[in-house]
């Protein structure tokens, strides 16, 4: 599964991506706003917002980007670790039933 994070703390990045990796899914992580973000983040399985540490428009061009057809959306007050190890537990789960 591939796994694209918006959000988060720049100090994180390295675990997000472990904690992926953990999961066997494919991450891409963009914790600040970039040049061509929306090229950037693709046609992921997964995409998770962590709002507390993003910017509305991060959000908005990170949302016009992916086909909510194609791709989950999860968006998560909190940026940690054990949050994101949760979301994607909750998602492999479901991977699993279908």
């Amino acid at each position: 599964m591939s796994v694209v994070i918006i959000g988060g703390h720049d100090r994180m990045v390295s675990q997000y991506k472990k904690i992926c990796k953990d999961y066997q899914c494919k991450a891409k992580v963009f914790t600040q706003m970039c040049a061509g973000l929306d090229k950037q983040i693709g046609r992921p399985d997964l995409l998770v917002l962590f709002t507390n540490t993003v910017s509305h428009k991060m959000i908005r061009c990170a949302l016009d980007e992916v086909d909510e057809g194609e791709t989950q959306v999860v968006r998560c007050h909190t940026s940690s670790g054990t949050a994101l190890s949760g979301i994607l537990k909750e998602q492999c789960r479901h991977c699993r039933m279908a």
